[in-house]
């Protein structure tokens, strides 16, 4: 299991390394995602970053893996500070079966990410919010009034997000 690990070490902190082949030992054998979860939070940022982007990968097949971490990430994960494995955070929130009180959080979570320094960061929480909204159409004004409002006040990226968020919206 520490192979994992060792194979998302060293490199340039800008790239992903290995983290695509990790992503496939993982689909081959689902019990080492656990493994990359805990990985997002050790010390090195550059394993941490890696795990997190294998974890979201992992997840766009196979959203159910997160499940049994719902718990971890909202509360612990969540609260790491480093933009590379926040802005897998947002999407991996999105992505997560959650009751009333779950989802309340994580919309909490992720509106407190819109005021994050990273541009992706703001901009991939803008995403996650939309996405919950369109599971849940309570959700929508609220949603919908906070991405107008980052079309006006965000950076180019998060104000381009936010025109193609808000015309998918009103389809």
């Amino acid at each position: 299991m520490q192979a994992i690990l060792k194979m998302l070490e060293g490199g340039d902190r800008r790239s992903i390394g290995r983290s695509n082949e990790v992503v496939a030992l993982v689909l081959d054998k689902p019990k080492l995602f656990d493994v990359l979860i805990s990985g997002m939070s050790l010390f090195d940022p550059r394993v941490c970053m890696r795990c997190a982007d294998a974890v979201e990968k992992v997840t766009v097949l196979h959203a159910e893996y997160l499940r049994p971490y719902k718990h971890t990430l909202i509360e612990e994960l969540s609260r790491i500070e480093q933009k590379e494995v926040r802005w897998h955070v947002a999407a991996m929130l999105a992505r997560l079966p959650l009751t009333e009180n779950e989802q309340q959080r994580v919309i909490d979570l992720l509106l407190s990410y819109t005021n994050d320094r990273s541009s992706i960061v703001k901009t991939l929480s803008m995403q996650a919010l939309a996405e919950l909204a369109e599971r849940d159409e309570s959700l929508r004004p609220q949603v919908l009034r906070h991405i107008e409002e980052l079309c006006v006040i965000g950076t180019p990226a998060m104000r381009a997000r936010g025109k193609h968020l808000l015309a998918e919206f009103r389809k």
